[in-house]
């Protein structure tokens, strides 16, 4: 069939998913082949690129924010990647730092923004800044207190939790690489947990995901961000129990009973 013919091209401009790859003989064409192991490289290389926190603690520092740094006690990323449970709690070091840190603002905090490499430190380089300066104007509408920003080498979501409960925080928004797909190395997950303490599992905590230029955008990963911790205020929970209602413009809450998809159908 030719190019001309093939209805899968027009929805291969529409989505990175690998659809109308083609075939020569039983095979993938060449170029298909190289594709693929073009973007599994990528996905590797995203999992095993050093965080650079003094490159992100500068760039707060420029927007008047200060940073601590911790690690946890996966001791290096072999070890981050092999045992999990290591990535879920601060090592010793950090944790009687951020204690200090404490005593020396006693009081708690409203809002303690928690930030980790994760499995992508290319999604937290790229997107951490853009979507903190959207979600700025929500926490001063809100009046929330901050801590400053946690910056966690090695870390996993868990251990959110852990600085949450010593910063004697309300609530924790974890800020994190997600896993590498092979159409999305940089993707960045957002995990809100409201009164956190160590032991909370993920039933506790909301999840949105695929923060990116290609996924869902920092503006609305910002608006429904903010409406779970309003709510979470107003209710004093997260998780299972709190569902993400946020309204929302559609291209049919913008037009009334029409449908765009069936716009031209008659």
């Amino acid at each position: 069939m030719t190019d001309a013919l093939n209805p899968w091209l027009e929805l291969r401009r529409l989505t990175p998913a690998r659809i109308a790859l083609g075939r020569t003989g039983t095979s993938l064409p060449t170029h298909a082949q190289l594709d693929f192991q073009y973007a599994h490289a990528q996905a590797r290389d995203a999992v095993h690129l050093p965080f650079d926190h003094t490159g992100l603690s500068e760039q707060l520092a420029e927007r008047g924010q200060t940073t601590l740094l911790l690690h946890s006690a996966a001791p290096d990323r072999n070890s981050y990647l092999q045992r999990p449970d290591l990535g879920r709690k601060l090592d010793e070091a950090s944790a009687q730092h951020l204690r200090e840190h404490a005593q020396a603002n006693p009081g708690g905090i409203d809002l303690a923004i928690v930030v980790a490499d994760g499995l992508s430190a290319l999604a937290v380089h790229r997107h951490t800044l853009p979507f903190l300066n959207r979600m700025q104007a929500h926490i001063d509408q809100a009046g929330w207190r901050q801590s400053p920003v946690i910056l966690v080498e090695q870390g996993r979501v868990a251990v959110a939790d852990e600085i949450g409960e010593l910063l004697s925080a309300r609530m924790v928004v974890m800020l994190i690489g997600e896993r590498p797909g092979l159409s999305s190395p940089d993707s960045l997950g957002l995990y809100f947990t409201y009164a956190p303490k160590v032991g909370l599992t993920d039933a506790y905590r909301n999840c949105i995901s695929n923060v990116r230029l290609e996924g869902l955008s920092y503006s609305m990963a910002a608006h429904r961000l903010a409406y779970l911790m309003n709510e979470a205020c107003r209710r004093q929970l997260s998780g299972v129990n709190l569902k993400d209602e946020a309204q929302v413009n559609t291209l049919e809450s913008e037009v009334p009973n029409e449908n765009f998809l069936l716009k031209d159908a008659d």
